[in-house]
C-alpha cells in the first residue's frame, strides 16, 4: 500500500509539473463592454458588428467575453482588456471610477467612439477631449463623402507596426491634455471642422491636422482611444484596419505585465 502511495504521489506531482506550464500560458480576458446601449455586438456577424475584431484577439490566444452589466470593479475582476466600442449610453461617474481603478493598476482599455456624447464623462479623466463635430479631409477621400478618408500621418508605436494607412469612416478629432499621452494617428493638414455648421468649408471653420488615434499609460496600465468606431466593423476590417486591429491585439495581449 505505501508503496502504491508513493507511486500515485509522484504521478500527482508529474502532472503539477505538465498542467503548471499550460496554466501559466492562459491567455487574457477580453471583455467587450455592451452595456452601455451598443449596436454592433461581437456575438453578430452582421457588416457592422464586431466579431471579426474578437476574432483578431481570439487569434492572439485571448478569451472572449461580453458583459451588458454597468462596468465596476466586479465585473472587471479578472479580466485584463476592456473594450468600449460604440457606446449610446453615457458612462456613468461609478464606471468611471471602476474603470481608471482598473487601468491604474495594469488593465489595458481601449475606446472606439460612435458618437462623443457617451463619452464626455471618461474622456477627460484619460486627460483627453473629444470634438463634438465630425471631421472633414480635403486629401486622402475615399469616395463621395470628406468624413470617410485615409489617414496616413503614424507615429511609430507597437499600433503602427507595419501600417502604411488605415480608413476612416466618419471620426471625431481627438485632443491629448496630458503630455505622457502620444498621437499615434493624425489627419493631414487640410482636414477641417465645420464650426458653423453650414455643410462646406469656410473662413470660421477649424483647418489643420487632427489626432485620430491617442495612447497612453495611468499607473501600470495602458489605453488607445480612436475617434471611430467603424474602423473595427466587419465590414472595414480589411487592409490596413485589419493590420491595426492585430497590433492592437498583440500590444494588448502581449505577455509581461499583468493587474
Amino acid at each position: 500500500m505505501n508503496h502504491f502511495l508513493s507511486k500515485l504521489a509522484t504521478l500527482a506531482v508529474a502532472l503539477l509539473f505538465f498542467l503548471a506550464p499550460h496554466q501559466a500560458l492562459a491567455g487574457p480576458v477580453v471583455l467587450f463592454d455592451q452595456s452601455h446601449g451598443q449596436r454592433f455586438l461581437v456575438e453578430a456577424n452582421r457588416p457592422l458588428d464586431l466579431s471579426g475584431l474578437a476574432g483578431v484577439f481570439a487569434g492572439q490566444g485571448a478569451e472572449i467575453k461580453t458583459s451588458t452589466f454597468p462596468i465596476s470593479d466586479s465585473v472587471l475582476r479578472g479580466v485584463n482588456v476592456l473594450i468600449i466600442s460604440g457606446p449610446f449610453a453615457p458612462i456613468t461617474p461609478p464606471e468611471v471610477l471602476a474603470i481608471m481603478k482598473f487601468v491604474y493598476h495594469g488593465g489595458k482599455l481601449a475606446i472606439m467612439a460612435h458618437i462623443s456624447q457617451p463619452l464626455m464623462g471618461l474622456l477627460p479623466q484619460l486627460g483627453i477631449a473629444m470634438s463634438s463635430l465630425a471631421v472633414s479631409e480635403q486629401e486622402n477621400i475615399l469616395g463621395a463623402s470628406d468624413k470617410e478618408f485615409m489617414v496616413k500621418d503614424l507615429a511609430p508605436h507597437p499600433l503602427t507596426l507595419g501600417l502604411k494607412s488605415f480608413n476612416i469612416y466618419g471620426g471625431w478629432a481627438l485632443l491629448e491634455k496630458n503630455k505622457d499621452i502620444t498621437v499615434i494617428a493624425r489627419t493631414s493638414p487640410k482636414a477641417w471642422v465645420d464650426l458653423d455648421q453650414n455643410g462646406r468649408l469656410s473662413g470660421k471653420d477649424a483647418v489643420q491636422a487632427f489626432a485620430m488615434v491617442l495612447a497612453g499609460r495611468i499607473g501600470s496600465g495602458v489605453f488607445a482611444v480612436f475617434g471611430d468606431d467603424a474602423i473595427f466593423q466587419n465590414r472595414f476590417l480589411q487592409n490596413g484596419n485589419l493590420t491595426l486591429a492585430r497590433n492592437l491585439a498583440a500590444w494588448f495581449c502581449a505577455r509581461g505585465e499583468s493587474i
